[in-house]
């Protein structure tokens, strides 16, 4: 049973944007933290981003801070992850995650999340 949907990866050129969604199927109660990771080829997963449901309180990694943009829309249970200014060092397998309760110590620990997508895969190339 799929709970997380993620979609928007792709191919861009350096200097491009784009925009990757993950949807959760599931009720969403409680301090609930829906987060970006990524992981490069040979390389280990690593916080991109995470953003608090109730407070709309948002984190993000220093690589990415001032590029990419975290939000979310309670209605469509989707948070929507806006990447601007790509660059190579940006080509990864974006993954979102979700976890309840997670303190602001842990929000960019992928151990303190339940459950993961499948992955979505952003090139960033000339």
């Amino acid at each position: 049973q799929v709970e997380l949907v993620e979609s928007g990866g792709g191919l861009v050129q350096p200097g491009d944007s784009l925009q990757l969604s993950c949807t959760d199927s599931r009720p969403i109660s409680g301090s609930y933290v829906m987060g970006w990771f990524r992981q490069a080829p040979g390389k280990e997963r690593e916080f991109v981003s995470a953003i608090r449901w109730n407070s709309g309180h948002t984190y993000y990694s220093d690589s990415v801070k001032g590029r990419f943009t975290i939000s979310r829309d309670k209605v469509k249970k989707t948070a929507v992850l806006q990447m601007n200014s790509l660059q190579s060092e940006d080509t990864a397998i974006y993954y979102c995650a979700v976890n309840h309760g997670a303190i602001s110590s842990t929000i960019g620990v992928a151990a303190a999340y339940e459950y993961w997508g499948q992955g979505t895969q952003v090139t960033v190339s000339s």
